[in-house]
């Protein structure tokens, strides 16, 4: 016979036995039936748009809900300035998606005109009010997407609120400025900022019959590239009537007695107009994540990892509010462009559904700008942007027909490829022309991801017919010269590289143009240079014999010079090419007259 107290153990042991069974059989069938994740998402347009749709494709049973603070959840803001301009012509346009078709499409609540005041990290709550109502309601989250955006700057000087004044960044901006123009029936116009949305506002105002100036406080437009690449974008402006008006910062605005308004600049001068744009740059919104606690990093964006993860594991953080690493360089910037945003939206949803290593690899800053019937485009890092590291890089030009010369309507590309002179490794590259621009920026930025060099590029495999390319591509050609150089075939430099005033002068050094004489006299000509045609050069070496000195050579373009300067080299002189040629003298120097 059990005494009671072993039937007592035997009984406890039972009921433990049974506890730990159905423990077991409860976590079983949570791991295959798992609840459903919570996922809000603060802001929608490009990241937290496609964060959305793609943890949708990935989760039927998440809810997924989106917050934005302005009425159109997703919208095209690229699009705003040639909304402005009439190019565009109706607003819906303009709409990539509205609540309704996230809705129905992928069963995701959105609730526009909502801004989140509050998120309590510990508790994973945040606390929303409807704008319009008033109204503020507390939501549970696993976890939170961050992609509030950037700021359109305003910057705090005087005058700076008064009517007439507008920045570029949401639906209601462009709104506003479209009904400025009727309701003032404008005819004026300052544009302040020649960044990208500057620029595509002043070609949108001029294409609707306003005369434009352009404010910009540095010395070139386009600062993120290099001055000699954004010369020919100078020229465009001043050949379709733009004010342009560089190295000069704005002071404060003030309204005229009759209804107009005045831009006052750091040098004294006032320009007029009907109406200003503000187009000074966008600052990563990050009042909520400050709130939250989240780490920001040195450039004030919210610091992310590869993930996209923040401070917090349960936050993630997208788009123009977040830092982000430079894939060429490694340094933390901001790089406030779409197609990342869009990339990182869907990282996150990777993520959150557990594909763990689906990583960001950083941005190469890949960007494009057309205005007046120019392109513009580059990827990778700057030289600007080299120097200020300290990094070591070679660069060469090119200016080169989009496609074959002989088929009708070639367009000369100005092109800059940047290179580490150690093992080629491509870093960068600009260009500029009329045609065929960003097609050839696109190849360099795939040659870039995959830690492409300049042999790559000079045996790249490109579609060729002859209203297309040429059968050595423009990405040949200027792969071909920078392998050249790596090779040292190819002895380069640069009219920046050069004092002019001290070559000219040093008996030891000899500037040549190898163009002939009938060119000269309609372009121009280095001062200086003494006279050397290709056509003829051959027996005027022949009778050279300056071997002790050193002569740097030129043509218009650069391949002439290329081809003189080893016709020098294999008859024993010391010589030098001058990348680009003539026409990156006038580039690069633009405030260097050429001598007639």
């Amino acid at each position: 016979m059990l005494s009671l107290g072993r039937c007592v153990a035997i009984q406890t042991a039972t009921v433990k036995r049974a506890a730990r069974i159905l423990t077991v059989a409860c976590t079983s069938s949570m791991a295959t039936d798992p609840a459903k994740k919570r996922v809000l998402i603060v802001g929608g347009v490009a990241g937290g748009a496609s964060c959305a749709a793609r943890l949708r494709r990935l989760d039927e049973q998440a809810e997924i809900t989106i917050f934005e603070r302005g009425p159109y959840v997703s919208f095209a803001n690229c699009g705003l300035p040639y909304f402005v301009g009439d190019v565009i012509k109706e607003q819906s346009s303009l709409l990539v998606a509205n609540a309704a078709k996230f809705n129905k499409w992928f069963d995701v609540a959105v609730k526009e005109s909502t801004e989140v005041v509050s998120v309590d990290r510990l508790a994973k709550t945040m606390k929303a009010r409807n704008l319009n109502s008033g109204e503020e309601v507390v939501y549970s989250y696993d976890y939170l997407v961050l992609s509030p955006g950037g700021n359109a700057i305003r910057p705090p000087i005087p005058g700076a609120e008064l009517p007439g004044i507008f920045t570029m960044k949401t639906i209601p901006d462009a709104n506003a400025i479209k009904s400025w123009i009727n309701e003032k029936d404008a005819k004026t116009a300052v544009v302040v900022g020649g960044g990208f949305i500057g620029l595509e506002m002043v070609e949108n105002l001029v294409h609707r019959g306003l005369k434009c100036s352009l404010v910009e406080m540095l010395p070139q437009v386009m600062p993120p590239y290099d001055p000699e690449v954004v010369e020919p974008v100078h020229e465009r402006l001043r050949s379709v009537g733009v004010d342009l008006h560089l190295g000069d910062g704005v002071a404060g605005f003030e309204a005229t007695p009759g209804g107009g308004l005045l831009v006052k600049t750091q040098s004294g001068k006032a320009h007029g107009a009907d109406l200003i744009v503000l187009a000074i740059g966008v600052r990563p919104e990050t009042i909520l994540a400050r709130q939250s606690g989240l780490e920001l990093g040195s450039r004030g964006g919210i610091r992310v990892d590869e993930h996209m993860r923040t401070s917090d594991p349960a936050i993630f953080a997208v788009g123009d509010a977040v830092e982000v690493k430079d894939f060429v360089t490694g340094e933390h910037t901001l790089i406030p462009l779409a197609g990342p945003a869009n990339r990182q939206g869907r990282i996150v949803a990777d993520v959150i559904t557990g594909n763990e290593p689906s990583r960001f690899r950083g941005s190469q800053g890949t960007s494009v700008v057309g205005l007046f019937g120019l392109t513009l485009a580059a990827t990778g890092a700057s030289e600007k942007t080299l120097k200020r590291l300290g990094r070591d890089f070679r660069k060469v030009y090119l200016h080169i027909n989009n496609h074959a010369g002989y088929y009708p309507g070639a367009k000369q590309i100005d092109i800059k490829l940047l290179f580490d002179p150690q093992d080629g490794r491509v870093l960068g590259m600009q260009a500029v022309g009329e045609e065929g621009v960003e097609k050839r920026v696109d190849v360099v930025a795939m040659a870039i991801q995959k830690g492409g060099t300049v042999f790559d590029l000079e045996e790249a495999e490109l579609c060729y017919a002859p209203q297309y390319g040429s059968a050595k591509d423009p990405v040949n050609m200027v792969g071909m010269v920078a392998a050249n150089v790596m090779r040292g075939q190819h002895p380069l430099t640069s009219w920046d590289e050069l004092n002019l005033q001290e070559l000219v002068s040093d008996p030891g050094t000899v500037l040549v143009d190898v163009r002939e004489p009938s060119e000269l006299e309609k372009v121009g000509k280095v001062e200086g240079a003494i006279n050397m045609p290709l056509s003829t050069l051959r027996s005027q070496l022949a009778k050279l014999q300056d071997k002790d000195k050193k002569y740097y050579v030129y043509c218009q373009v650069g391949l002439r010079g290329y081809v003189a300067t080893r016709q020098f080299l294999q008859r024993g002189f010391d010589a030098v090419n001058v990348s680009g040629g003539f026409k990156s003298f006038l580039q690069q120097m633009p405030e260097r007259p050429a001598k007639l």
